[in-house]
């Protein structure tokens, strides 16, 4: 049944929607595979490559795959799948959606504006991977070694003294080369070691962050940390120029280009020396079961599903609106969670192989190499990389692998943005309000907090408010599904008990925050959660009747909730009101209420001539 030939499709007024647009307000993808690709570059970010490997490595190496998998299924899976249909059902950003439950629109603000604090520092990770992008067009890589900007503290190899006793009895502290020179040994029991850093790590603190002593030392701009971000900025914009008409074509090269570094990283690191060593550790012979005991497993096998995959946020409503009516979200939903997820495992075999090959040559365990975040991207696997032959080939593939990865998740993050210009026509409310946050500081604090608070928010307001025989109605009445009730039992129980837990310890590696900077954090989540009852007490202030009625009220749909399109109604929300047509008649009722105002004004006034004239 071809339902789009029964849509009303007016003169195209848009140059960033098409002409085959099924929506002419808003457009649509191009294809399907625009969509996929960029849902994938969402999904499959810079967590997928530097946090996932080390939390596995950390949470019992292949046991850590069991609760990972459990929360895809039971967590993951689910609430990605829920976002993506409601924003394809209404076609409408994160905000306009909750038409659905007013009382939760503030929901939507709230993702919104951690959106906007995450896109500040995402880009500014994005800026880093530039820096050491153009940094690894030199031989040899300037982190290779201790060069003219480090101090006495920088070295390659471990400073390790033996306690000796001199021919006079006194005690003496020697070097390795006088005891090889002398050809000598020292027993374990009167080595000594000094705490040396690597080259990697001081040029990182020194050159590229000129790291201040903490949050109370803000220090100057770094020019070329500062031109590197401005770079970023303009590499996000001018792919979203246009949209998703521009960001669907982007979206073929960086998301599929990570894929063919991996590879490449890959079949390079297992042909090192003790690769095996490391792949072990990641998931290998040294898995712990036992691990499966402690709850702080559990806690980050669902956190790092939740934040790979981009729930709770508001990205997935945001790009999937953009689809057409009848498209298969289903089936779109599983193919990016698994793709995501596989995406995780095989970076890992890429990282720890490298890792287990740096841990070989500088006689160390594994574990001692092994790092997260801006540590591994920034330090650990950069050194590693300057050890092999052509080492700036292999630094350049790394560091644009990570540049594409943070380009494809920034472009979801943005869209967001983008969407609300859309929505703003039809939604009651100001919104420039809620974009008036521009902060920027070194770490977010409470984007943590914030995203599990929010994933919980809209489960609460989606299933339990606005209901699962609304839920599942909106499903049937699009047409695309034809399961039988085993299908729906799974997912109904699946986003009914869904839950998250969370903990809030800011620091900076072993460094706490001052306290003042703990406080920032939580004023930073209080500005961003404050809406959410702002936005309740104002939608019950503004409906009509007793205390219950008002009640009732904000806990429906608006008249306008629906399917965008008309032809794509039904029976169910025949009587809907379009949102186009509430907007002309408000706008109409201002006309009317201007011409009146003017109307009377000119009979109370003795010159109404002179006025006329």
């Amino acid at each position: 049944m071809d339902e789009v030939s029964n849509c009303d499709k007016t003169d195209v007024q848009n140059s960033h929607v098409g002409t085959t647009d099924e929506n002419l307000d808003r457009g649509n993808w191009s294809s399907n595979t625009d969509y996929l690709l960029s849902l994938i570059g969402c999904a499959v970010g810079l967590g997928n490559v530097w946090r996932f490997p080390y939390l596995a490595y950390k949470n019992g190496g292949g046991a850590f795959l069991i609760p990972y998998t459990i929360m895809l299924a039971f967590a993951g899976l689910p609430l990605f799948f829920l976002e993506c249909s409601f924003g394809q059902f209404a076609s409408l950003g994160p905000v306009s959606v909750w038409k659905a439950v007013p009382i939760m629109q503030g929901v939507g603000v709230t993702m919104v504006l951690v959106s906007s604090l995450v896109a500040i520092y995402y880009n500014c990770i994005i800026g880093y991977s530039i820096y050491y992008l153009f940094a690894s067009f030199q031989f040899p890589l300037p982190w290779s070694d201790c060069f003219e900007w480090s101090d006495e503290n920088c070295s390659t190899q471990p400073k390790e003294y033996c306690n000796i006793t001199s021919a006079n009895g006194s005690f003496v502290l020697v070097n390795s080369t006088w005891l090889n020179d002398n050809n000598a040994t020292c027993e374990g029991s009167n080595i000594f070691s000094i705490s040396v850093q690597r080259p990697s790590e001081q040029y990182w603190d020194k050159v590229a962050l000129r790291r201040s002593s903490g949050l109370d030392e803000s220090g100057g701009v770094i020019w070329h940390l500062a031109l590197c971000l401005l770079l970023a900025w303009i590499i996000v914009v001018a792919a979203l120029f246009k949209g998703i008409k521009s960001s669907g074509k982007v979206v073929y090269f960086t998301a599929i280009f990570p894929y063919v570094v991996l590879i490449i990283l890959l079949i390079r690191g297992v042909t090192l020396e003790g690769a095996r060593e490391g792949i072990e550790y990641y998931i290998g012979t040294h898995s712990d079961i036992s691990k499966l005991s402690d709850a702080e497993v559990w806690k980050d096998a669902a956190t790092q599903i939740f934040f790979s995959l981009g729930t709770a946020c508001g990205g997935l409503v945001a790009l999937s609106s953009y689809n057409k009516f009848n498209n298969n979200c289903y089936s779109d939903a599983i193919v990016v969670c698994v793709t995501n997820c596989a995406t995780s495992v095989f970076a890992g075999f890429a990282i720890f192989s490298v890792l287990g090959h740096i841990a070989y040559i500088s006689h160390k365990p594994v574990s001692e190499v092994a790092q997260s975040g801006f540590g591994l991207a920034f330090i650990a696997y950069p050194e590693a990389l300057s050890k092999l032959p052509i080492s700036p080939l292999w630094s350049i593939l790394f560091f644009f692998m990570l540049l594409t990865l943070g380009i494809d998740s920034q472009f979801a993050i943005i869209e967001k943005q983008v969407t609300l210009n859309w929505s703003k026509r039809m939604w009651m409310y100001d919104w420039s309000v809620c974009r008036s946050v521009c902060l920027s500081i070194k770490n977010v604090l409470s984007t943590s907090l914030i995203h599990h608070g929010s994933a919980v928010l809209e489960l609460v307001g989606i299933i339990y408010i606005y209901g699962k025989i609304n839920l599942l109605a909106n499903f049937f009445v699009r047409l695309i599904f034809n399961k039988k009730l085993l299908f729906w039992l799974w997912w109904r129980a699946c986003w009914f008990f869904h839950f998250s837990l969370f903990t809030y310890a800011p620091s900076y590696g072993p460094i706490p925050y001052p306290i003042w900077g703990t406080v920032l954090g939580w004023f930073m989540l209080a500005f961003c959660i404050i809406w959410i009852p702002i936005f309740a007490g104002f939608n019950f202030a503004k409906a009509k009747g007793g205390i219950l009625e008002r009640f009732r009220q904000i806990c429906s749909p608006t008249p306008d909730w629906g399917p965008y399109l008309e032809c794509h109604r039904g029976e169910r929300y025949k009587n809907q009101e379009s949102p186009q047509t509430i907007q002309q008649s408000k706008q109409n009722e201002n006309d009317l209420s201007i011409v009146y105002a003017n109307d009377m004004l000119m009979i109370s006034s003795p010159n109404c001539d002179q006025m006329r004239v």
